[in-house]
């Protein structure tokens, strides 16, 4: 049964079983923009969105990001499926354009907080793209076994006139990894920024 996630929940990565959560996934699916001339025509502007990894030591501290120029952290622990720059140019084809795994058990033993966020490369507006859907989940790219959050960004009213937001994040609380869906955009404009929102706004 899958969890979806209101945002600001949190939730404990112990699945019902007793056994605790190993592999994540967030997946990023989005349209290109829509553009009609006085004429009629219809053109498509690409649109570049990017997920990012953050890596985060007890001291708020940046250990590492993974995004489209570094495709894995130094512990092999997160994975980047790798750049999209276009976003799906013939409508909704149902399938992620970038997707981050996560293993949690190789993570290095002083990360205590990883968190995802998307930013759009060229400040194209989360509002004007046709649609945008982010989904966090358990499983591996090819396989979804539980859905934890999701969010349509190119629908939510809060998202017009963002260009960065913060997905969720996983934190380590005694020894055990939980999860928060926090789903806010933000201000920034770059990702350096994102990251130091990051740290100083949700861990």
């Amino acid at each position: 049964m899958a969890i979806n996630l209101q945002k600001g929940q949190r939730i404990s990565l112990v699945k019902e079983n007793g056994s605790t959560l190993q592999n994540v996934c967030v997946g990023v699916n989005w349209g290109a923009i829509e553009k009609k001339s006085w004429l009629g025509s219809v053109t498509k502007e690409a649109v570049d969105l990017d997920a990012s990894c953050l890596l985060f030591d007890d001291a708020k501290n940046s250990l590492d990001v993974v995004y489209f120029g570094q495709l894995k952290s130094k512990d092999g622990a997160v994975k980047h499926s790798g750049d999209d720059l276009t976003g799906d140019l013939s409508g909704d084809d149902g399938l992620d354009n970038e997707i981050i795994t996560l293993d949690f058990s190789k993570l290095s033993s002083n990360v205590q907080s990883v968190a995802f966020v998307l930013n759009s490369y060229k400040g194209q507006d989360f509002g004007t793209i046709p649609f945008a859907s982010i989904r966090i989940y358990e499983g591996t790219p090819s396989r979804v076994n539980e859905v934890f959050a999701t969010y349509n960004i190119a629908k939510g009213d809060n998202f017009g006139g963002h260009v960065a937001m913060v997905m969720g994040v996983f934190y380590k609380k005694n020894g055990e990894w939980k999860f928060n869906a926090i789903g806010e955009p933000t201000r920034d404009k770059k990702l350096q920024d994102t990251v130091e929102t990051v740290r100083q706004n949700y861990l």
